[in-house]
């Protein structure tokens, strides 16, 4: 019987979803991480956000605010989802803000 990844043999040796996930997370980190230093505003804001969350990486609050604070001197948008969870857009503050206040 050949395994999910194509290597034959009789057992496949497969890894917990929970340490597939971790692995995926951890690439995307270093893939931002990687495209921020280069000076990409929007992987800036994505890195500051793993920091702060702790997604990806150890969270970090005072590295995320380093973070925040290079990606807001090119986009001011940045400094209202720098808390958010990672991948969450400055456009998407506009309809959450709208959504507060309609359940307010």
């Amino acid at each position: 019987m050949e395994g999910v990844n194509g290597a034959g043999g009789s057992e496949c040796e497969r890894k917990p979803l929970s340490e597939v996930v971790g692995d995926c997370v951890q690439r995307w980190f270093q893939d931002a991480f990687k495209e921020a230093r280069k000076g990409d505003v929007a992987n800036q804001v994505l890195v500051a956000q793993m920091f702060f969350s702790g997604y990806g990486v150890p969270k970090n609050e005072q590295k995320g605010r380093q973070w925040m604070d290079r990606a807001s001197k090119y986009r001011s948008s940045a400094l209202k989802v720098g808390m958010k969870r990672p991948g969450y857009n400055a456009s998407d503050s506009d309809s959450d803000e709208a959504n507060d206040d309609a359940n307010q």
